[in-house]
């Protein structure tokens, strides 16, 4: 039986005025009062039977830095796109800038709005940046990022084993100095990336070593310079680097040749994404493959699935990668 704002105004004691004011996302209702009534109308089944005709890609953004407009964005966007239309849905994209003047009334503005599901895009966000979400009305999936004290239901890449496979593959061709070029901003996909560089180590029994992590600007242009910095000081080098992501791995490649190094008979790189340009770099980039769009299609199956069973389970969802060797990396040269 369809449950109708009549009910849900006897439920909560509120005129049904009010119970249509604060389902239709208006302001003026008192935020306790607002908050119950939006936990009678998910326990009711209101929303769930009230379609929801559109699904929010909140795309939130601390510095920018990691998340810009990247191939990466593009392609995640086109899979949630792709399945929203197959399914019916409306998309629409939410920037969400930490810095921005009107940054509190947005975040209540998507919290409170029950007319459309939220995929929230947390590849920059920490753990205090998502506990506001708990207060979000409409069903919610993170993706690209977990959070270890929260329970929300997540999307994202597997980071850790992708990485343990790609340097344990350098360490079986013969490599046993292997550095890290290292994001010197910190988000949760390279915290993981990095203890799956430290995995493959400790599983081979290699002490890493310490001299061989460089702190690279996690832009093209950034971690070229920083790169070409570390190497003014003609510094002891591996024989091979794993890099964060590839467009750090592509600008430290830049430095690297400039200052003499032969890719990969020097020096072998791998880097991680898969971005179109490491097609046509010089050498061609050997990388870990990320099923961006695959990625995005799932979240917005697992988001409709939550909508429309209003399941109180909790799932992670980890997409696996693929290893791809193009011509950025070589055995080394014997010493």
């Amino acid at each position: 039986m369809k449950i109708s704002i009549k009910q849900l105004s006897e439920m909560s004691g509120f005129s049904p005025a009010t119970v249509s004011n604060v389902l239709n996302g208006k302001k003026g209702v008192n935020k306790d009062t607002a908050e119950l009534i939006m936990k009678l109308a998910r326990e009711s089944g209101y929303l769930s039977e009230n379609r929801m005709t559109s699904i929010k890609l909140v795309v939130y953004k601390k510095h920018g830095w990691v998340l810009s407009d990247t191939p990466f964005f593009s392609s995640l966007t086109e899979g949630i796109n792709e399945e929203c239309r197959a399914s019916g849905y409306d998309t629409v994209i939410c920037n969400l800038n930490e810095h921005s003047e009107d940054f509190e009334s947005h975040l209540e503005q998507i919290l409170s709005d029950p007319n459309s599901g939220i995929l929230l895009l947390a590849t920059e966000m920490g753990e205090e940046d998502v506990k506001a979400f708990h207060r979000a009305v409409a069903p919610l999936v993170v993706l690209d990022a977990s959070f270890e004290q929260m329970d929300f239901d997540t999307v994202l890449i597997n980071n850790t084993d992708s990485v343990s496979n790609a340097v344990g593959h350098l360490i079986k061709m013969g490599h046993r100095e292997i550095g890290y070029l290292k994001s010197s901003m910190r988000i949760q996909n390279f915290r993981y990336r990095e203890a799956g560089y430290r995995r493959a180590h400790e599983e081979a029994e290699i002490a890493v070593n310490p001299a061989f992590t460089v702190e690279l600007t996690p832009t093209m242009e950034g971690a070229y310079k920083d790169m070409a910095r570390f190497l003014e000081r003609n510094p002891q080098l591996p024989t091979a680097y794993f890099a964060d992501n590839d467009i750090i791995a592509l600008g430290a490649m830049k430095a690297l040749k400039e200052a003499g190094c032969r890719i990969p008979e020097d020096i072998s790189i791998i880097g991680f994404d898969d971005l179109p340009f490491c097609e046509i770099s010089s050498p061609p980039l050997s990388t870990i493959r990320v099923f961006k769009q695959e990625m995005g299609q799932m979240a917005v199956k697992r988001l409709l699935d939550k909508i429309k069973s209003q399941s109180k389970i909790v799932s992670k969802i980890q997409i696996g990668t693929e290893y791809i060797e193009r011509e950025s990396v070589k055995a080394p040269l014997q010493k």
